[in-house]
């Protein structure tokens, strides 16, 4: 590791090497060679004068690209592209003077950002199902497990700890419907020339406009994708590149939601991020455990979300058929946005794999604010017992107001029940106000609905990629 220069801890500290292996230069030089071949692949079969013999020098060196010539050549000529097609050149004497025939440098750069953003948004839906699917686990063990719920962050209604979790899911469910159609329409440039009118080809194929037609399908169908844009300046729209990081950004927000939950119920001390054994908490106070995991999260999701305005405003202010101001923006924002991403999933994957639930503290919890959600159910029973529903709802808004301020005020224990009790309005007994305070009787229908959201909703997704599942996460710090 070079310690004397900046190294971007996307790299060093948070993305896989499978992603960074999708945009590394060895990704994409290669993935230029394989465009090379795919167009004079096609020329040929068009009827172009390019021989088999061509084709396969060209084959040979497709993969062993001899970035030192091609790094000299670019220090004079200052031009990427055309360094490495000299660079290639070299290699393949036969094929030297007809690679890149036809084409522009946005051929191989424009196209090889598609493939590459393509591969890149795949590995993504895998870890976010392995996320789905890590979340689904967790849902199931604790689907009935009731909870102190909350709107505003004060105490409401109670749900389940499986419930909660469904919430979670479902945005990252959302996230992967976006993320299913973004794949779904991506597509090369194809070869369109320096303008996007094919003029070039046009020369080429003696205005023969039939086969012009055929290139674009072709060199698709070369590449593993079904067609290209239909048309085009130079470069594809920088529209797709916002469509990407939005989708990006989408999942970052998902994942920023749970980890903020999941911060606060470590605070409560109801549910823990996994804490390694060794693992230390903070320099001086050897006693905590923070959540250093979600906060992570949080952290990199938010760099994701403002990531997704640089291609917004890239692709609002190009002008006419292309500017190279995209071109710095382009190399920073779309690769950092993946790595980003990458990392927030593995993290999500290492957090839901080793949540802690603690039923005693929920337990409590629920206990000391569960009197005051019972008081409609308490009242029903005083009704039924003689009493008058308007004088109750009355006389227990005055003791709520009593033991909220025992607690509040005086640091005591929540004593609604004994002071229910003790009030003759309400003809009950301390032992009949207890046998309302079973917490699964204020839950309603959360368990139900979480058996009915994973198998409605979670397990056919669980089925369709059932051949992605089973990745589990290492974070390296």
């Amino acid at each position: 590791m070079s310690t004397d220069r900046y190294v971007s801890p996307l790299s060093e500290r948070y993305a896989s090497r499978e992603m960074q292996y999708i945009f590394s230069p060895d990704k994409k030089f290669r993935t230029w060679r394989r465009l090379w071949i795919a167009l004079a692949e096609t020329e040929k079969e068009l009827g172009l004068n390019i021989t088999q013999e061509q084709i396969d020098e060209l084959r040979a060196h497709q993969d062993d690209i001899n970035y030192d010539v091609a790094k000299a050549r670019e220090r004079e000529v200052r031009h990427d592209v055309m360094s490495h097609v000299y660079a290639y050149g070299q290699q393949c004497p036969k094929a030297k003077g007809i690679i890149h025939l036809g084409a522009t440098s946005c051929y191989v750069g424009d196209n090889t950002d598609i493939i590459v953003m393509t591969e890149a948004l795949k590995l993504v839906r895998k870890k976010l199902v392995n996320v789905i699917g890590e979340l689904s686990r967790f849902a199931r063990e604790y689907k009935a497990l009731p909870t102190l719920a909350f709107t505003h962050f004060q105490p409401a209604q109670p749900t389940t700890v499986g419930k909660r979790a469904t919430l979670w899911m479902q945005e990252f469910c959302l996230d992967l419907e976006d993320l299913n159609h973004v794949i779904s329409t991506m597509k090369l440039l194809g070869s369109k020339g320096t303008t996007g009118t094919q003029a070039s080809f046009l020369e080429l194929f003696d205005g023969d406009q039939e086969t012009i037609d055929k290139i674009d399908p072709m060199i698709a169908k070369k590449m593993g994708f079904s067609e290209c844009y239909p048309v085009s300046g130079q470069t594809y729209s920088r529209k797709v590149d916002t469509r990407v990081l939005n989708v990006l950004a989408g999942i970052a927000a998902s994942a920023h939601k749970m980890s903020n939950d999941i911060r606060l119920l470590q605070h409560l001390k109801e549910v823990e991020e996994p804490f390694e054994k060794s693992q230390i908490g903070s320099s001086a106070m050897a006693y905590k455990r923070n959540p250093m995991r979600s906060e992570r999260i949080a952290s990199l999701a938010r760099y994701v979300m403002a990531d997704a305005l640089n291609p917004a405003i890239t692709s609002a202010t190009q002008w006419f058929e292309r500017t190279l101001d995209d071109s710095a923006n382009k190399r920073l924002s779309v690769p950092e946005g993946f790595l980003a991403v990458d990392g927030i999933l593995d993290l999500c994957l290492n957090v839901v794999d080793g949540l802690v639930v603690y039923p005693k503290v929920i337990e409590k919890r629920l206990m000391s604010e569960l009197p005051f959600m019972a008081t409609e159910n308490i009242m029903m029973d005083a009704v039924k017992a003689g009493g008058d529903r308007q004088e109750l709802h009355e006389r227990i808004r005055e003791l709520s107001m009593e033991a909220g301020k025992n607690v509040k005020v005086n640091g005591g224990e929540n004593n609604l029940l004994e002071l229910i009790a003790a009030d003759p309005a309400f003809n009950l007994s301390l032992e009949d106000l207890k046998k309302t305070m079973e917490p699964a009787r204020y839950v309603g229908r959360a368990k139900e609905q979480v058996d009915a959201f994973l198998g409605q909703v979670v397990q056919p997704i669980l089925d369709e990629y059932n051949e992605l599942l089973g990745v589990k996460a290492e974070i390296n710090v």
